[in-house]
């Protein structure tokens, strides 16, 4: 069987589930250039909880959990069927790992989930479980996570992260759009990140806010990029920056294979 990459990707705004965007025609390309996957696990920046949770539900509703966008948006439903199998399976492995875990039978796909994955595989004839991420612990936590997932992608199991490279909405050029040039501050971090991945200093990434330049100005707040650790840790290093993308001058929409 082949191995399953394991993807951090970066789902910017909901409107990615509709726009024409260097980020948009990436996910469409991405999808078919894999191997398929029998089932996804998804690591959503969006899904919140104290302790590692798997969404267990076996048709997910679209969540549409954002405000003021068109209405279009709103219409939109990515029907795939759930992977309650997969999610019990998950828990039973992080809990081997020594972790807490819990099950969420109700849970559907924010659109840190449906965003991608709909671009991804438009079919939506993929099974996908779902997997939260805790904002109160630090990457080397989501890390370990992601460690305990590391078998998954030898039997068929796409693990993927949906997070954002750099994440100060406060801080976005609003003004200039999609194609504002891009932020000194916001181009040090990315730069940083790309060279931490290719020449494998897993130790570095993990300490990202105390070495990474501009760390805390790019991620004021790091639950987007803790999903960035799950698929670290489910891969292997160095990895490979498979999309480079900015909008609004600040919102890096970069892309990993490990």
């Amino acid at each position: 069987m082949t191995t399953m990459p394991a993807l951090f990707v970066s789902h910017g705004s909901p409107m990615l589930a509709l726009s024409d965007e260097p980020a948009g025609r990436f996910f469409d390309a991405l999808g078919p250039s894999l191997p398929r996957p029998d089932a996804i696990l998804l690591a959503s920046a969006h899904f919140e909880t104290e302790v590692p949770t798997l969404g267990a539900v076996q048709q997910p509703e679209t969540i549409h959990d954002f405000h003021g966008f068109p209405e279009p948006l709103y219409q939109v439903r990515y029907p795939a069927t759930g992977a309650p199998g997969l999610a019990r399976l998950v828990a039973e492995r992080i809990a081997a790992a020594g972790l807490p875990v819990a099950i969420d039978d109700k849970r559907g796909l924010d659109h840190g989930a449906w965003v991608p994955l709909r671009r991804m595989y438009p079919a939506a004839d993929i099974p996908v479980a779902t997997l939260s991420i805790q904002p109160h612990l630090d990457p080397a936590h989501h890390y370990a996570v992601g460690q305990a997932l590391r078998g998954l992608r030898e039997e068929g199991v796409m693990v993927l992260a949906s997070g954002s490279l750099t994440h100060n909405l406060r801080a976005l050029d609003w003004r200039g759009g999609p194609d504002a040039p891009v932020s000194g501050w916001a181009r040090v971090f990315i730069d940083w990140v790309a060279a931490a991945v290719d020449e494998g200093r897993t130790e570095d990434l993990l300490n990202y806010r105390r070495l990474a330049p501009e760390a805390v100005k790019n991620h004021p707040a790091d639950e987007h990029f803790l999903p960035f650790f799950v698929a670290l840790g489910a891969g292997d290093l160095p990895g490979r920056r498979l999309h480079a993308s900015v909008t609004m001058g600040a919102l890096a929409m970069d892309a990993y294979s490990f």
